[in-house]
């Protein structure tokens, strides 16, 4: 049977989403919007490194952006030295570009393939960094361009953070005075958590770490269940939630007390967990992941963590068939209303140019034949299309799933080549963090009827803003902290790390008797999120993530706990003031990460010229 003639919607079904009309003449693009967003976005990456080299996540800069981004323009206004208003589209335009920005972490692979080259001893000069970094950021945004139609205007996927930015410039424009509210707490919390972090250093450590021994806890500080207080620990708290909150806290009792215990009982892990003459963690040093109580944790933890995210993008198979097999439910023909569309010859021919310059790149860097960086390319488009859609329904970007798939294709094309699985796997994550990222901007454009043309130029713009702000605060902490470590542990690159080396080694990349540990964490890690997908909506939330149970075996204790903590904030908060904690629980929580992420700048650099806290 012949397909059925399209039908052009009416009006109102068209404009169901629009949340904004844009007046005659109206564009939106404006160098003080990108400057302004691509600022934010700046410092938005730099907080995700710190952020995600301690606890293996990072967080979008869409809503930072666009809330902080309203507040400068406003102030600006109401002073008196801006003359033309801020408008709704240079709303979007100023998140786009600190979006793209402060996603640059993760998209460059600062946060888990690159340490992860380092943890393996391969250093990076900075221009080596800016190389790869520019190679590989744009190739997401070209993949994003030919899907917006399907993803956006077809389907109508939610993209709920793009949703979320959308409503937020609109409800900022309608009430300008909740936003400032929300700025100001977050810039206020944002300098208290900067002044207590970079006053950890310069004055009194204990601040940050009071001890707990003289009280009679020395057992739980012997297994790093230490007190900390970190406004970035807390905030990070509050941003994930009491379910991801709780399940870091069970895995590191589960990782540190349970299995820890029995291997040290046992004899596995070969000494005690704390050296008292040293004053180290673990079996020599805390810093060392192969030996010792954290060097054999680590294994079930990464276990956990990657089967939990091979098991999650299986069951989502139905969205990964639908974007194969993409539908219009309704069998109309979409007009898209935006003022004009991104060229074709625009993301063609960024494409092959991205392309070149990947294979060229990590065929000079890391020695990868080209055929191989051809695979991973082409691997990477396919995958991001997953990742795209996975992001525009359930608001999750399966980055690490990605990464692991390519990882496990390359343990068979090239197998015992670490560098090459570890790089050619990034470029993969690359791809979906970039794709993703620009999806959800298109979304939030095209409720708010923006020009995708002027979105694209905006996310262009940010990338390099974003690589030229996160490569050397990068070298920064690499050069004042042992990455890996436990100032900042890269729980991500450990797993990263730990794959290629068992593709490569086989089991004798396990410590002794670990191989059980392993598999135990395998059936955790795929048991827990077929429970949760079996399970009515309702009780879903009460099954733990095995995700941030395998990420708390791999980082002390403490930051467990203080996340815990901070998720039980919310909880307290949400109860006794659920107004005040649905308005401001976000801006407060970001203004404590941004604040500490940026204060360990200042504080790397201390490190560096070995200045110490006054009092001890």
């Amino acid at each position: 049977m012949a397909d059925q003639p399209l039908v052009q919607k009416t009006t109102d079904e068209k404009d169901a989403e629009r949340l904004y009309e844009p007046v005659a003449g109206e564009s939106g693009f404006s160098l003080r919007a990108v400057l302004v967003g691509g600022s934010l976005g700046s410092v938005v990456a730099a907080m995700n490194i710190y952020l995600g080299l301690r606890i293996g996540w990072s967080f979008g800069g869409s809503l930072i952006a666009a809330i902080l981004g309203f507040a400068i323009f406003t102030m600006l206004t109401k002073s008196g030295i801006l003359k033309k208003k801020f408008g709704v589209l240079e709303a979007n335009i100023t998140q786009t570009a600190g979006s793209a920005a402060g996603s640059m972490t993760s998209a460059a692979g600062l946060l888990a393939p690159i340490p992860a080259m380092i943890m393996l001893g391969h250093t990076f000069e900075w221009w080596e960094l800016l190389i790869w970094s520019f190679a590989v950021a744009y190739l997401g945004v070209f993949f994003a361009v030919p899907l917006r139609r399907q993803m956006v205007l077809v389907e109508k996927l939610r993209f709920p953070t793009g949703t979320a930015t959308a409503q937020t410039i609109m409800a900022m424009f309608s009430s300008g005075d909740d936003a400032l509210a929300k700025a100001k707490h977050l810039m206020g919390w944002g300098a208290l958590a900067f002044v207590f972090t970079l006053s950890t250093q310069i004055f009194y450590s204990g601040l940050e770490m009071p001890p707990i021994e003289s009280i009679g806890l020395s057992i739980f500080t012997a297994w790093t269940f230490s007190f900390l207080i970190s406004p970035m620990m807390t905030g990070a708290g509050i941003l994930i939630g009491p379910r991801v909150g709780t399940s870091l806290l069970l895995g590191a009792i589960l990782g540190w007390i349970v299995i820890g215990g029995y291997a040290v009982d046992m004899g596995w892990a070969g000494g005690p967990v704390f050296d008292e003459e040293a004053g180290q963690w673990g079996y020599g040093t805390i810093m060392s992941y192969s030996e010792g109580v954290r060097g054999w944790i680590l294994w079930p933890g990464v276990a956990i963590m990657v089967a939990d995210s091979l098991t999650s993008l299986g069951l989502s198979w139905r969205t990964i068939l639908n974007t194969f097999m993409p539908k219009n439910k309704d069998n109309a023909e979409i007009v898209d209303l935006a003022p004009d569309s991104i060229p074709n010859a625009w993301w063609m021919g960024g494409l092959g140019v991205a392309s070149c310059l990947t294979i060229g790149a990590t065929w000079f860097l890391f020695d990868i034949p080209p055929h191989f960086s051809i695979i991973a390319i082409v691997l990477s488009a396919v995958l991001a299309m997953i990742a795209v859609r996975s992001t525009g329904e359930t608001d999750i970007n399966p980055i690490g799933g990605m990464g692991k798939v390519t990882q496990l294709v390359f343990g068979g094309l090239a197998p015992g080549l670490v560098a090459t699985n570890l790089m050619s796997a990034a470029i993969t994550g690359s791809g979906a963090s970039q794709a993703g990222d620009m999806m959800q901007d298109l979304k939030t454009g095209y409720m708010l009827g923006a020009s995708p043309r002027n979105q694209f130029k905006a996310q262009l713009i940010g990338i390099a803003f974003g690589i030229v702000s996160c490569v050397p605060i990068f070298l920064l902490f690499d050069a004042a902290y042992d990455i890996g470590g436990e100032e900042l542990p890269a729980p991500a690159a450990h797993a990263w790390k730990a794959v290629a080396e068992l593709l490569a080694n086989g089991l004798d990349a396990l410590p002794a008797n670990a191989e059980f540990a392993v598999l135990g964490g395998i059936c955790l890690g795929i048991a827990m999120p077929v429970l949760r997908k079996s399970l009515p909506k309702k009780y879903q939330d009460y099954v733990p993530s095995t995700l941030a149970m395998g990420i708390a075996m791999i980082v002390p204790a403490y930051y467990s706990v203080s996340m815990f903590l901070g998720a039980m904030i919310l909880v307290a908060w949400k109860k006794l003031s659920p107004k005040t904690c649905l308005a401001l629980s976000f801006a407060v929580a970001s203004g404590l990460v941004a604040g500490e992420g940026l204060a360990g700048i200042p504080k790397a650099i201390l490190v560096l010229l070995g200045v110490e806290p006054i009092f001890g």
